[in-house]
């Protein structure tokens, strides 16, 4: 398991490169172009600056997350054509630095919903809320209002251009169906895979955030029937999941476990967090403990340990402690607190196997 942690990048973060690089056994940077709107080619001089950066930290950049999807390519538009052919040039140019993997979403018009950004836990900390009624019955102006107040920081998945398009966008998916969804991907990944593995770069679904369809919008990446469907769209190792405990877990009926089991080798990335799911189908984030929330964090550990696993790995949304004043769901200690829960469950697993060996 290669450690890794999400950077937005200089002046668009309150966490530092140096900072990143003190949390024990992070290797590398999870990093993306944000103000590069969806469907435009990535430019060289930019992604240049972020290695430079990562460079001077002693840090690699071989994740990239995401490099979006235009809506045109979900929709199935005639001009999808020109956005993958913006999206081929884009990976020559993520190969030439060394990237390896590219994690991507397939949601149409939301990356991920939730309903408070500051939901008190228990202990006084905050985090990200999920209330289902709410979401029933959500003003998307509200919405759009709560995200524009967190001027500092891009939200990924609620771009400005994409806010700005939200009446446009509902109205050109009012007659998409999963299973039109489930073709436009087959046709975007038939057309990029085949290029990613020419430039050994491994592309990597993210789940749906949350893992059913919301305002009468179709989703895909549900659960594990859905995942295994995907994947064979285009049977190749670099057609490939990003591993996202959290957003399957917001579903207590996906098994987890079994999901690494099973999609183990075609894992290059995973996204490891913890919820709390409630009777009423709201779930609250918290701290990447086990007891903590509803999902079987060791139970994920130890499936990646017996699989070998060897792909990269970062904690996903953390809490907001310690006073932080961070990007919601994106600050320096809770998810530094994460990782050394991680490493603590693998390095367990491996201590147990090394018992083992020396017991033959």
């Amino acid at each position: 398991m290669k450690m890794v942690f999400r950077w937005f990048g200089e002046g668009n973060d309150t966490v530092t490169l140096t900072q990143i690089k003190q949390i024990p056994g992070v290797e590398g940077i999870v990093w993306a172009l944000h103000d590069v709107p969806a469907g435009e080619e990535w430019p060289m001089d930019k992604i240049w600056q972020v290695k430079e950066a990562a460079d001077k930290a002693g840090l690699h950049m071989k994740v990239v997350e995401s490099v979006n999807i235009h809506e045109d390519i979900k929709l199935g538009l005639p001009s999808r054509d020109l956005y993958i052919d913006n999206y081929k040039k884009t990976i020559v140019k993520l190969a030439e630095v060394g990237v390896k993997v590219i994690c991507y979403n397939f949601m149409p018009v939301f990356d991920w919903v939730r309903t408070d950004l500051h939901k008190e836990l228990e202990d006084g900390s905050t985090a990200l809320f999920y209330e289902k009624e709410k979401v029933a019955h959500l003003n998307l102006d509200e919405q759009v209002q709560r995200i524009n107040a967190n001027p500092n920081f891009t939200m990924p998945g609620w771009e400005p251009e994409r806010l700005a398009r939200l009446t446009e966008l509902f109205d050109a998916y009012k007659d998409v169906t999963e299973e039109q969804l489930f073709e436009n991907a087959k046709y975007f990944l038939e057309e990029i895979i085949p290029f990613a593995a020419k430039h050994d770069i491994r592309m990597a679904i993210h789940p749906d955030d949350p893992p059913w369809p919301i305002f009468g919008l179709p989703r895909i990446i549900t659960g594990q029937d859905n995942i295994r469907r995907f994947l064979n769209l285009v049977d190749s190792p670099y057609n490939g999941l990003t591993m996202c405990s959290g957003s399957l877990g917001a579903n207590p009926a996906n098994d987890i476990v079994a999901i690494v089991n099973e999609f183990a080798d075609r894992i290059p990335f995973a996204h490891i967090r913890n919820v709390r799911v409630y009777e009423n189908g709201d779930f609250i984030e918290t701290s990447h403990r086990t007891t903590d929330g509803t999902v079987d964090i060791a139970g994920i550990v130890n499936a990646l340990h017996d699989n070998d696993y060897e792909g990269y790995c970062r904690p996903d949304h953390g809490r907001h402690i310690w006073d932080e004043q961070c990007r919601p769901g994106y600050g320096l200690y809770d998810r530094a607190l994460g990782i050394m829960y991680l490493w603590g469950l693998w390095d367990a697993n491996r201590r147990k196997l090394q018992g083992e060996r020396i017991g033959d």
